[in-house]
């Protein structure tokens, strides 16, 4: 990491000695917004001073932190514990951009998946014995009994998983790729966390894969309007694998209107990661409201990548 800055001054001066790309995070919470990839100095810059001098994402822009570039594929691996015990959720991986092909700002998730593939056993067990076992054991050694989801996210680099941030809370939208994998009854697991008994052997899986796909406003994640008629839910909830998670919706006048950037996650399990998709996208296209936008390309370098290896 190059560092940690909490004045525009200082993060220009520390820019020019910097290896670009060079990556930028807002230390607070931004909805998923407070971290940039910059490619040089004059977007860098642009980017520092819409954060930190025009206070575009709040508080929570007051100070950032320049770290070096990782390049390899993203993986969220999120854990239950109850101070003592934990189990990992099924591996999942999210899509930040805005824009199909990885283009575009970053916005708080435009879909996510979770296959078994996703993770091989011994990358699992790496995971575990190199950064959360430590995590854990760190966490008891400075008197912190911490319950609950632990959200780690990790670059798979070709030297090894590295950690590029923690949460104290499930992932959005991967909560809902990995609720339609659950085999167990979450409440009754939650109350085990909540009463430091948790059973990791009670938390199984279905098999397969899943797949949610974000609906959201037009221009999100920038200015977007709401209010919005949302048309074509009726039915979806029957078909059969499909959830429909609604994320920016109110009833105005007994209809259901769009209220914020992303608006439903359109979430689909099956036996295939492929079918996953389908049953998503197909279900998606049955969905409107005016300035609808939504990736098209969600999971599609996973599938590609399977099918290039048959």
């Amino acid at each position: 990491m190059h560092g940690t800055f909490d004045t525009p001054a200082d993060a220009y001066r520390a820019l020019n000695s910097v290896a670009w790309p060079v990556v930028i995070k807002a230390d607070g919470l931004c909805a998923g917004k407070g971290v940039f990839l910059a490619p040089d100095f004059a977007d860098a810059k642009d980017f520092v001073e819409r954060v930190m001098e025009k206070n575009e994402l709040g508080p929570g822009g007051r100070r950032i932190l320049l770290e070096e570039t990782l390049e390899g594929e993203e993986l969220s691996f999120i854990i239950l514990t109850d101070g003592k015990r934990y189990a990992p959720l099924v591996p999942t991986r999210d899509h930040k951009r805005v824009f199909d092909g990885n283009q575009g700002p970053n916005t708080g998730g435009m879909g996510a998946y979770s296959s078994d593939e996703l993770l091989p056993d011994d990358l699992r067990e790496l995971i575990r014995s190199t950064i959360v076992e430590p995590t854990l054991h760190g966490l008891a050694a400075d008197g912190i009994p911490y319950q609950g989801f632990l959200y780690i996210g990790l670059m798979l680099t070709k030297s090894g998983p590295k950690v590029l941030e923690f949460n104290c809370r499930l992932g959005d939208p991967e909560a809902q790729a990995i609720v339609a994998r659950m085999d167990f009854d979450l409440a009754e697991t939650l109350a085990d966390v909540a009463a430091g008994c948790l059973e990791p052997s009670k938390m199984r899986w279905k098999p397969g894969a899943s797949a949610c796909v974000v609906l959201t406003s037009g221009g999100y994640p920038g200015k977007f309007e709401t209010g919005k008629r949302i048309e074509g839910l009726t039915g979806v909830d029957n078909i059969t694998g499909v959830r429909v998670f609604h994320a920016g919706t109110k009833l105005a006048g007994g209809t259901l209107v769009t209220n914020g950037g992303r608006v439903l996650g359109i979430t689909a399990a099956a036996g295939a990661l492929g079918d996953s998709l389908a049953l998503a996208y197909a279900t998606a296209s049955r969905i409107h409201f005016a300035g609808m936008h939504y990736r098209k390309d969600i999971g599609a370098h996973a599938t590609h990548l399977r099918a290039a290896g048959n």
